[in-house]
């Protein structure tokens, strides 16, 4: 449950990172890595719109992407619990791809982080603008 009161978000933050170790680092930096990834999130949103996939339905919906990087993306996911495969073990080979109801939490949480930085994208473009203006230290 995530708090809804700043100063109960803020308390309830620092006490996981008071509680985290270095494992728990690794993995929250290799899940986060998702929500930050073009193709990584692409893949959970075109699933969850569409249901059930094959390979070559996810590649025909995520314009640019390459066979090898979705392919990649689509073994991570899985690693992580976000996706499900399913072989069908038949003479023509059919594997699908769904969104897990870990994977669909996941994208609940990130879409208003995206939609916070979409938003914001012209301040963070000032912000470097004058930071490159600076003179080197």
């Amino acid at each position: 449950m995530i708090p809804h009161d700043n100063d109960e978000l803020l308390a309830r933050s620092r006490a996981l990172c008071n509680m985290m170790k270095d494992e728990d680092d690794w993995l929250k930096r290799e899940v986060l890595s998702h929500a930050g990834n073009r193709w990584a999130f692409g893949v959970i949103h075109v699933l969850k719109e569409g249901g059930r996939l094959r390979h070559a339905e996810i590649r025909r919906r995520l314009e640019g992407v390459t066979q090898r990087m979705l392919t990649r993306t689509l073994r991570q996911l899985e690693r992580d619990g976000l996706i499900l495969r399913t072989d069908h073990e038949e003479v023509s080979p059919r594997v699908e791809y769904e969104l897990t109801p870990l994977g669909e939490a996941f994208l609940l949480q990130i879409i208003p982080m995206w939609l916070w930085i979409f938003e914001h994208a012209e301040d963070f473009r000032q912000a470097r603008d004058v930071y490159s203006k600076k003179p080197s230290e």
